[in-house]
């Protein structure tokens, strides 16, 4: 994509960090996201499609905007949110055009995961 499809859409997201290594390890272990590290303070990512990143110069927001994922398979991405130590904030539940949960990684940000698969 060039500079011109770009214009006016969302390029990158940031959040607020207390732990970048097991920020790091939950993401890439739950999600697949690829991370560079810009010193001690921020680390980047790339899931494939968006770019953003998780910095401990920053507080971590509770009850800001709320960042929605997808996934095929949202029980699959259920376990691995519990077993790399995500908690689960609002359980699954349907809404016209699908399912999704909320959950908070290590840090306390609370993001959601949904899916228009049965």
């Amino acid at each position: 994509m060039n500079q011109a499809d770009q214009d006016r859409r969302i390029d990158y997201i940031e959040f607020g960090a207390v732990d970048l290594p097991a920020t790091k390890a939950f993401f890439a272990g739950v999600f697949g996201w690829e991370f560079t590290d810009y010193g001690a303070e921020y680390t980047s990512f790339d899931d494939g499609r968006l770019s953003g990143g998780f910095t401990t110069s920053e507080p971590v927001i509770v009850g800001g905007v709320l960042v929605v994922l997808y996934a095929v398979d949202l029980e699959a991405v259920e376990l691995r949110i519990v077993a790399s130590g995500g908690v689960v904030t609002k359980p699954t539940y349907s809404f016209p055009g699908g399912r999704r949960l909320h959950f908070r990684d290590p840090n306390g940000n609370e993001l959601a995961v949904w899916s228009d698969q049965e």
